[in-house]
């Protein structure tokens, strides 16, 4: 089971109803297809913290919706940190049609995989990592983030 510390730096976040929840159930799914028992350090922060973020860390000076950093094993029970940005998702769910609680399940099951060791950088890697986050999702009745009209 994971269980998961909700640092809340923006408040736009909170028009999502039973917000909480839906982080949790986010993470069950993902337990379901990569499983883990642990903590994760979730921060739900605006477009500026990440962007701070993604320069910092991954040496890109652009906002992004999600990062994920794996913590140490030897920092068990803590599994890592996942943050979100708000402006970037909100413009990704719009953009493709979906509900910002559905996308931001898509997000939280996407930085858990990355948690998990799972990364996207080539082809073989993205199929099995899309495939586990189609199965999660899946599970909770939406759609496959990666068909195109």
């Amino acid at each position: 089971m994971i269980e998961f510390e909700l640092i809340l730096e923006d408040d736009s976040w909170q028009a999502i109803p039973d917000l909480e929840a839906v982080c949790q159930t986010a993470f069950e799914a993902a337990c379901k297809v990569e499983l883990a028992e642990g903590v994760v350090s979730l921060m739900l922060a605006d477009d500026h913290a990440l962007h701070q973020l993604n320069r910092q860390f991954r040496g890109k000076d652009k906002p992004t919706d999600v990062l994920s950093f794996p913590a140490d094993v030897m920092d068990r029970p803590l599994l890592g940190d996942i943050a979100v940005a708000h402006g970037v998702s909100l413009a990704d769910a719009e953009a493709q049609g979906k509900s910002l609680p559905d996308h931001l399940t898509h997000l939280l099951i996407h930085g858990y995989l990355h948690l998990m060791g799972h990364d996207h950088e080539t082809q073989a890697e993205a199929e099995i990592m899309e495939a586990l986050e189609i199965k999660a999702l899946a599970s909770l009745g939406i759609a496959n983030p990666y068909l195109t009209d």
